[in-house]
This record gives C-alpha cells, structure tokens and sequence, in this order.
C-alpha cells in the first residue's frame, strides 16, 4: 500500500531539513521525497506543514485502575488529535507499573491504538522508595525508561543504584524534582495568589532542591539524568549551569508553564491547578529563555485526565492537566508566533529531540523510517472546546482560549489515525 502527500512543506529537525515536496510512502515507511503523482491515497498538503510526528515523553494514561478518567485507547486517540505518535505513558498506575506483568498489560493493549506507547517503570515499589523494582526484569518486558513520576524518589540510595544501572541497560531516567518537606502538602504557587486566596502554597525551593539534588548526583556519577516539568527560573538557572560544566543532564517543560501564570488561579478553578505548579511571570519568562537557549531540550505534556466531579473542589481536588491536544498549537501560539522559536526549533523540542532522549525510533523523516507524521495549518487559530476534545477528561488549562495552529492529519506507520472534519 501507497500514502502520497503532495505539496507539503517538510520541516525535519533531524536532518536540518525545510523544503516544499511530495512524500511517498510505501509499506509503513518513509520510501521517497521529491514529485509523485500516483499512489493507492493521495493527501494534498498544499500550505500544511509535514513534521515529525510529535513524542510527548510525559503522559499519564491512568490505565490500568483509573480508566474512567483515561484508558490507553483514548489516551492515544487525544495523541492522535494533537499530532502525537508516540508517547511514554507514567507510571503512577493501580497497580503500579513495577511489574513485568503490568508493562506487558500496556504493551498489549496499546498495540493497535492510535499512537505509539513506551513505557516509564517506577524505580521503587508502589511508589514508596520502601523497594527497589528489578530493572533487569522491567526492562526484559519492555520498558524504556524509569521514573517514580508523581513523587520524587525518596530512597537516594535506590535513586543513585537505578542512575548507575540505568545506562548498562539502556534506560533512561526521567526525575520528578520536589523536596515533600518543603512543599509540605501546598497545592498552588507560593506568593501573591495563595495570599489573595489563603491557599496553602509550594514554595519554588520544593522544586529547586530537588533538581540539585537530581544534578548533583548525575555529576557525581558521571551518567545521565532527565530533569520532567521543569517551572521556576532557579530550576532552570541549575540546568544551565550544569550543562555549561557538563553534567549528563537532559530536561523538559511542558506548555503550561510557557503559556499561563499562577494569576489563572484566582478563578478558583482547579483545572489551573498542577504540580509543579504554574509559577510567576517571571518564572515563565525563564522557561523561554530556557527553551531558545537550549537549557530545556524538550517539550512534553504531563498529560493528566481528572474526571470534571473530580475538579469541582478547588482545595481538595487532584493536581494535573490534560495537555496533547493543545501543546502543538500552544507551542506555536506562545513560541513561533512570537519569535522566541523557529517552527523548526519547536518540532525539534516535541519530536526529535524526545526521540533521542529517549532513545527511541522515532522524530525524523528519514528515508526508511516509520512513516509517523503529523500534517498541521500554522496559521489556521481556533479556540479549545473541551466538549470537541477526543479523551476522557476536559481539565484543559487552555480551554476557551484561542490558539493557532491546528493538526490536519496525523500518519503512523502510514495509515491516518486522525483527520480533522
């Protein structure tokens, strides 16, 4: 079977390409670029762009045990909706992804979905930095990465043995950076709106500590960390840092905290509500200048379905926000549109590079590899209506706000999963 897409605009990070051609697709793979014109479907791409399709490198899909809020099946048609091909689901699951079985369980069930799933197993047991897993046994059934993500891991011990093992074995480690102490239950920013508001704050030293904690290992040993949702300027400030002496360190944000502030709280709606939590202004304009400078290498959603009963109580609701519909259009809205990144720059930091962290086959649009492509207007705007959104949960940051830049058409292994009607 044979996919044509004519007259696209092809922008490929890995290759420093930007060229306006056909693509010719051919069994699942990218087979040719150049002039066609007969192939078993043809897409006219004239004034869309072809990219990568995107890697989110954070996503919860709460399955198993969560499903009413996500499932992997409708995780992964949001994906599809968002341009995403592939993605790597947490692992603060019900049970816990710990396990062989549980990484098979997803394995399986994802098989025929709309998106790519990889899989991040805890480091520690149920979370509880009690137990350390077997990553042997983890990654034997198919892991590719290790995260505690939802908590940090509190066993430095455990902590330090999986950054030293995760290397041999061809894992990466992906660090939620909080001190608990500090951020002693809070729930929103710590500062001007949790005064307005009375909320009980989380200081920006939660956040900070642990990333030089995280850091200070890495150097230490000489291996590999990856820094998630990073969100104050200090913690950005402490990447920075390290890279420029040459620290092993690798590190995301995610569209939020480019986009919003934490004044979105003072309409005491929980959907805002997120940890880390959306920061000051100042804090957001750290990030920027992260993502330009290269600080920050990727882009990720921290994708969280909360069911809408859930998100009613401001003070006791759970923390996080749904994300991979929005983040292309966010990205180009808050990012391209406003000169801080290239459209070939933003790709780069949802695609080729979370690719390359990650270690997986995917970000480019070589000739030979998965024909995993997202075809997207940047110019067309719109604005988010969470009832039009193809996942469980409508806990969107983003809702009602206009955005531009809209997915098209998403392509995995040369079928389309998603077409925009």
């Amino acid at each position: 079977m044979t996919l044509l897409i004519k007259n696209a605009r092809v922008i490929d990070p890995s290759r420093n390409h930007d060229k306006t051609t056909d693509i010719l697709i051919e069994n699942g793979k990218l087979a040719s670029f150049g002039e066609f014109d007969v192939a078993d479907t043809v897409i006219d791409a004239e004034g869309l762009i072809a990219a990568p399709g995107l890697v989110d490198m954070h996503v919860h899909l709460r399955d198993p045990g969560q499903t009413y809020k996500e499932d992997i099946l409708t995780g992964c048609n949001a994906a599809a909706a968002g341009g995403v091909t592939s993605l790597l689901c947490m692992p603060n699951t019900n049970p816990t992804i710990d396990n062989a079985d549980t990484v098979k369980y997803i394995l399986d069930k994802a098989e025929n979905a709309s998106a790519k799933v990889y899989v991040a197993a805890s480091i520690t047991k149920g979370l509880k930095s009690e137990e350390a897993t077997d990553l042997e046994e983890l990654k034997s059934a198919g892991a590719v990465a290790l995260s505690d993500d939802g908590r940090p891991v509190e066993n430095t011990a455990m902590l330090i043995n999986a950054m030293k093992k995760a290397p041999e074995l061809g894992l990466t480690i992906t660090a939620h950076c909080e001190s608990l102490p500090i951020a002693n239950g809070g729930i929103i920013n710590e500062g001007e709106v949790s005064r307005k508001l009375g909320a009980k704050g989380i200081p920006d030293s939660a956040e900070d500590c642990g990333t030089m904690r995280e850091v200070s290992f890495a150097d230490a040993l000489n291996v590999p960390i990856h820094i998630c949702h990073v969100s104050t300027k200090n913690s950005v400030n402490l990447i920075r840092d390290a890279k420029k002496r040459g620290v092993k360190v690798t590190a995301e944000t995610a569209p939020h905290y480019f986009s919003l502030t934490e004044k979105e709280l003072l309409k005491r709606d929980a959907d805002y509500r997120m940890n880390p939590p959306l920061r000051r202004e100042e804090d957001r304009l750290a990030v920027i200048e992260g993502l330009k400078d290269g600080t920050l290498d990727a882009i990720a959603t921290d994708h969280a379905p909360h069911a809408v009963e859930e998100k009613l109580d401001f003070e006791k609701a759970p923390n996080g926000s749904i994300g991979m519909e929005t983040s292309l259009s966010a990205g180009i809205t808050n990012l391209v549109k406003t000169g801080k990144l290239t459209i070939s720059e933003l790709i780069n930091k949802m695609s080729t590079a979370p690719a390359k962290i990650l270690g997986i086959n995917a970000g480019t649009l070589k000739k030979g590899a998965p024909a995993d492509i997202v075809l997207f207007d940047m110019n067309e705007s719109y604005t988010v209506d969470v009832n039009k959104l193809h996942g469980k949960s409508k806990n969107s940051p983003f809702k009602g706000l206009e955005l531009c830049g809209r997915v098209k058409y998403t392509i995995l292994d040369g079928k389309v999963v998603y077409e925009m009607r």
